[in-house]
């Protein structure tokens, strides 16, 4: 009977689960350009200093953590972060450092954070952005009133 009540609560979560999975975040340019192509979708690419940047860490807990947005993105965009901290024991490795460095050069040349570029599956930058206050709901909304703009 215990069992069966187990597997009976399992069957009922999976549909949740299956529902929740998260995209994954690219952390190189090239390679979110290249899925961008291959599935005609616009790169979501955000500069941060995670370990520094207030609005960056306000931005990340209040939009880009929340189930809501996760759920809005998945099928809209490709999704690319680039990280800056300072705190040595924060620091990336090497490999990653270039790769963000190189992303910063081509998208951020300003040195604004946190940074929000949208990208065309082209490369193309169709606009630009920041932290804005109201959550996961009010950033979705914002998000797509730029995609309509393209």
């Amino acid at each position: 009977m215990r069992m069966l009540l187990l597997a009976s609560l399992a069957l009922a979560a999976a549909p949740a689960l299956a529902q929740t999975t998260a995209p994954t975040w690219q952390t190189s340019l090239p390679a979110a350009l290249a899925e961008a192509k291959a599935t005609q979708r616009p790169v979501l690419a955000v500069f941060s200093g995670s370990d520094w940047c207030k609005p960056c860490m306000q931005l990340k807990q209040e939009v880009f953590d929340q189930p809501e947005f996760m759920g809005f993105a998945k099928d809209k965009f490709v999704l690319a972060r680039f990280d800056f901290p300072r705190n040595k024991k924060n620091q990336l490795d090497k490999a990653q450092t270039k790769l963000n460095e190189q992303a910063a050069e081509q998208l951020n040349k300003e040195g604004a954070f946190p940074a929000v570029v949208l990208l065309s599956p082209e490369g193309k930058v169709l606009a630009r952005s920041g932290y804005r206050p109201g959550g996961a709901a009010a950033y979705d909304a914002y998000l797509q009133q730029l995609l309509a703009k393209k």
